[in-house]
Order: structure tokens, then sequence, then C-alpha cells
């Protein structure tokens, strides 16, 4: 219909979580809309990262309800998300060390041509999502010879072999270098070039700022702002994330020197970025 406006690509609506007498998530609603990346921030145990695995299928809200493409769904299990088109990199990704790049990426989804095995299939497949990053990791290498970065790479890489439309990360830049980061940041900002919707938990504000569209505070199991990038800063988020109720509270955060190093350390990621873009011809 002329002049109807499109869903956005996700959206929940009053969900709780709550283990035992603990409520993980109060009442959580939230919408993600197309081609965009959001950070959801907060404390630990805030609800970061269980509200990522509610759209993951790793857990079941008690209640509430969540909406793809404007239909009602259910997302019982994370094959369930994955047919959904949406996947998820989680802290402390799993890989077989005995094994290389390509079969780390099939893992589980091996490419079999008439009963047999098709490392040829998938060795290709594996090149064609890597270079979609622009990475120059072998697909034959030891999955054991690769850098902290590099591994971090691949499990971003291996979301990408169901062509999905939202991808979920876990605290993607955690343990990096700065060079490793800014490589990671770069893919975010690809992947959403090309369409996608990416949904990260991240605690380095310096990243968030770098990559995300909108900054989601969680706080106590409820979100208690939403904001858009170019349009908040570093003060105000960080006095969302401690629940800082008064301007002399406000104005002590402002005035702590370690957030202008952060602003020093975002704009190092942006340089960083900027230069690992232009190398990749980007």
């Amino acid at each position: 219909m002329r002049g109807t406006k499109a869903p956005p690509l996700l959206e929940l609506r009053d969900v709780c979580v709550r283990f035992g007498f603990v409520e993980a998530l109060k009442s959580v609603s939230l919408r993600i809309g197309r081609q965009e990346v959001v950070a959801l921030v907060g404390d630990n145990g805030a609800g970061k990262s269980t509200l990522v695995k509610v759209i993951a299928g790793f857990l079941q809200p008690g209640f509430g309800h969540i909406y793809l493409d404007g239909e009602e769904v259910a997302i019982p299990s994370i094959r369930a998300a994955d047919r959904l088109g949406i996947a998820s990199v989680f802290q402390g990704q799993e890989f077989c060390d005995n094994l290389d790049v390509a079969s780390n990426l099939f893992l589980g989804k091996e490419v079999n041509t008439g009963g047999v095995r098709d490392d040829d299939v998938m060795n290709s497949r594996a090149r064609q999502v890597l270079k979609t990053l622009s990475s120059a990791i072998r697909v034959g290498s030891p999955i054991s010879s690769l850098s902290v970065g590099q591994r971090q790479t691949v499990a971003i890489a291996r979301t990408l072999l169901n062509d999905p439309k939202l991808i979920l990360l876990d605290e993607p830049t955690s343990s990096l270098s700065v060079m490793q980061t800014a490589e990671v940041l770069s893919y975010i900002k690809r992947l959403r070039s090309e369409g996608r919707s990416i949904v990260m938990v991240c605690h380095d504000l310096p990243d968030v700022f770098a990559v995300a569209d909108r900054i989601v505070v969680v706080r106590q199991g409820r979100i208690t702002g939403v904001h858009r990038t170019v349009e908040t800063s570093y003060e105000e988020i960080i006095a969302e994330i401690a629940g800082v109720a008064t301007e002399h509270e406000y104005e002590e955060i402002a005035e702590d020197p370690k957030y202008e190093r952060m602003v020093q350390q975002n704009k190092l990621i942006d340089r960083t970025m900027s230069a690992a873009l232009e190398g990749d011809g980007y």
C-alpha cells in the first residue's frame, strides 16, 4: 500500500526473562532497523548478553513477543534463528584446532556431493566469504596458527554462509589489539554496507562510537536509553550506565581525564579503520 511504512527488521515487545527469583530482563522493548549497527552497553550483569541470547534463540523469554519483518515469530533454538536469517557469534567461540579454516567454517554444515564430503566446494565458498571481509586468511591454514583477531574474523565469516539479515556479536573486540579491533570494526561496517543489520554487545565505548548508528543502554534488566550515536556523548552514555541522577555527578564524569583518553582512543581507532579501508580499496 502506498505510503505504508515498512516494519523494522526486528522488534521485541515487553520481553521478560527470569532465572529463579532474578529478573534478568524486565519488559524490554526494542526495534532494530534495516542496515544499521546497534550497540548494547551497560555494566556487567545489566542484561545485555541475555537480551542477545533471546534474539539468538539460545534463551526463551518467559513473556513477550518477537517480530521479524512485521511477523510474530518464535525462536526456540539457534538453528531456528539461523533459518530465520539471524546469525550469532558469542564470546569464547569454539573451534577445532586440529582442522583448517575452511573445515571450521563448515563444521556441522559440511557440503556433500554424491554422499562424499566436497572439500573443493567448501574451500571455494570459504574463500568467497573471507573475501567479503577483505581478509588475507588462507582457507587451508590450521585454525591453531591464527591470532585471536584472525579467529574472530573466521567466527564472523562463519555467520555469512547462510546470508543472514541480522548478525549478533557478543564483545567482538574483546582482548584484541588496536589494529585487530580496527579490522573487526571495519568488517562490521562492510556488513552494514551490504544491507545487513548488526547488534553488538560491547563494553569499549571508543569501539561503540566508532561504528554504531545507535547506542542502547541496558541497566538492571531494563533499557534506560536509546541514542543516535551522532547525537550523544561519552558523558551521557556513562551517566546512564551508572544511573547518575544529579548534575553534580554528571559534572564529575565530564571532568574525569580518563574520558578524554576515551575520545583520543576513538580518534586512533577511526584513523586505523580509515587506513585499513583505504588499503582494501573499499
